[in-house]
């Protein structure tokens, strides 16, 4: 027995032997090495280093000597890829971490796949629900996948109930207390409508910006213009859990006072959620300054996400140079999840009115001046004047179809048809409430309290009145409305094809049985044709990032906005 022992003993150490000697003689090509939470690379042979330039787009192509890598479980299995066919020195701890991180990212994205495979199934249900409520297959998915990685993105559709996914996702006690960040006139709604009516969770509705001792609740609701005087707060880990309704509300990314204070709380959070149908407004690069929020380094640094994704226009602003691939990226990431309506698309109709030039007359030679300073001015003339031409060429432009979009209003209400109209100035307003003035027109704008729009949404839902004025911007996260009204009237229009989706999204096009009408009433003049030709770009940015299975949309290149708006004022002075 004993001699059998030796002989096991001689083999094992002849095996390590060889393993050493065979570990020895292998070619490599540089040195690998972790550093608190980055991995550096080192030593690089000249045709390597042009390889992982190559391999990984986020690293600067002049980039020279060390490379850093962040530490995390997809960065690990790229390492550990790379190394096959370019094997480094690295320890024998820091290759068992990579093998590790490795492990744990195949075995999640096993789990991950089974959980959107149709025949899915959750083990539980959340224990919160009220009686009589229950998840759609959609809601569970997001639910299960939350939990698991901390974050999530939820693009569904409008109508489809990100709302409840995230208050199931949030509702075991490892999670509470929950801070939800929503938009000022949606905060008691999220109490009242959703919090109360699908949950036994209880809530409170944060006032004011500066602190006070809060009472005992599961959620709190925030307003993202008041979060900026709750850091301190949320800094201490008090909220466990973050969901921020309408995430877009965050596209400016770090760097704006909602922006580090959503951070604060994001930071702060071991779950946290964002919801939108529409989080990209403009250009694909919002898509970078949500995430960072959320989830911290997802897609690198900012620098890294430009050098990977992007292309920049004249204004530079942050275009995707691909955004069918960074949809399918962040997919693979698992970082969004979106269900799409089965809903009949809306009835769309592009009504053309006159334009009206005696109304416009007052600032077209004030419009003249600012287009010659944004194409020949300084540098802060330029920029000054070309805001200032774009708020005035819109305006204008409002202003010179105002009575013409309400001729094409009155024809619905006195049909007894009633309406959303969207709009944003206010002087396009006071015209709209003169001219329909027999049909007792509401305002849901910018300028009513949340006491006040809830009046207004109130009355409307009574049936007061069968014309609601609103906001193109006031109306995001507002539930409701679909149960009166079908028709949708864009009377102004803004740069952002996904501010009038939002708008239309009042009515739940994807929940319904019966397409909605959307009307867009546009004029050959001012500003409307110029953003008409732009909504191609920057819807395209969107459904790529949102929808990369669905087909790409082709679309023409968007150069400078402000500086085509300027030549065409001057043109037409010729």
């Amino acid at each position: 027995m004993s001699a059998l022992v030796q002989d096991d003993e001689f083999l094992a150490a002849a095996s390590r032997l060889a393993w050493r000697d065979e570990d020895a003689r292998e070619r490599t090509y540089g040195k690998l090495n972790l550093f608190g939470n980055v991995w550096v690379i080192q030593e690089l042979e000249p045709q390597v280093a042009i390889r992982i330039k190559r391999v990984f787009p986020r690293i600067n192509p002049t980039q020279v000597g060390a490379f850093h890598f962040a530490d995390n479980d997809e960065g690990r299995a790229e390492l550990e890829w790379f190394m096959a066919r370019y094997p480094l020195q690295v320890s024998a701890a820091d290759r068992q971490r990579l093998s590790e991180g490795r492990l744990r990212f195949e075995q999640s994205r096993i789990e991950l796949e089974q959980i959107m495979r149709g025949d899915w199934k959750p083990q539980t249900v959340p224990a919160r629900l009220r009686d009589g409520f229950e998840l759609r297959p959609n809601q569970a998915r997001a639910v299960e996948i939350a939990r698991r990685l901390g974050r999530l993105m939820v693009a569904d559709d409008v109508g489809l109930g990100k709302t409840l996914a995230a208050l199931a996702a949030v509702m075991d006690p490892e999670f509470l207390p929950c801070a939800i960040i929503v938009q000022p006139h949606v905060a008691n709604q999220w109490e009242d409508e959703f919090i109360k009516k699908f949950t036994t969770l209880s809530a409170h509705v944060i006032t004011g910006t500066t602190p006070y001792v809060l009472p005992v609740r599961d959620c709190y609701i925030f307003k993202y213009s008041n979060i900026f005087g709750w850091v301190d707060i949320a800094d201490t880990g008090r909220f466990r859990s973050a969901v921020f309704d309408e995430v877009q509300e965050l596209r400016h990314g770090r760097g704006t006072g909602k922006g580090d204070a959503a951070a604060v709380f994001a930071n702060n959070a071991g779950l946290r959620i964002g919801l939108s149908a529409t989080p990209v407004f403009n250009y694909g690069g919002e898509m970078f300054n949500i995430c960072d929020i959320i989830e911290p380094g997802i897609l690198g640094t900012r620098e890294e996400f430009v050098r990977e994704w992007c292309r920049f226009d004249d204004d530079s602003k942050m275009i995707v140079k691909d955004p069918v691939a960074l949809g399918a990226h962040l997919r693979d990431l698992n970082f969004i999840l979106r269900e799409v309506g089965k809903g009949p698309p809306p009835n769309r109709i592009i009504h053309e009115v006159p334009y009206d030039a005696e109304a416009a007359a007052a600032d077209e030679e004030l419009a003249r001046q600012l287009a010659i300073k944004v194409l020949s001015g300084s540098f802060t003339q330029r920029g000054q004047a070309a805001r200032e031409l774009d708020m005035m060429a819109r305006h204008t432009t409002g202003v010179a179809k105002a009575v013409h979009v309400a001729a094409f209003c009155r024809l619905l209400l006195e049909a007894g048809t009633p309406i959303i109209l969207g709009g944003w100035h206010r002087d396009v307003y006071d015209i709209w409430l003169r001219e329909l003035a027999p049909f007792n027109p509401l305002l849901y704008t910018g300028s009513e309290t949340v006491k006040q729009k809830d009046a207004v949404k109130k009355a409307f839902m009574e049936g007061k009145s069968d014309c609601i004025i609103m906001s193109l911007r006031s109306g995001a996260g507002l539930d409701g409305l679909q149960h009166r009204c079908k028709t949708v009237v864009h009377g102004e229009l803004d740069w952002s094809p996904k501010v009038h989706e939002q708008l239309r999204g009042r009515l739940r096009p994807h929940a319904r049985l019966d397409p909605i009408d959307e009307f867009y009433v546009i004029t050959n003049g001012g500003s409307d044709p110029l953003i008409a030709e732009l909504h191609g770009l920057k819807a395209s940015q969107a459904f790529g990032i949102l929808d990369p299975g669905r087909g790409v949309q082709a679309v023409a290149s968007d150069e400078s906005r402000l500086k085509k708006l300027a030549e065409m004022y001057l043109q037409r002075g010729k």
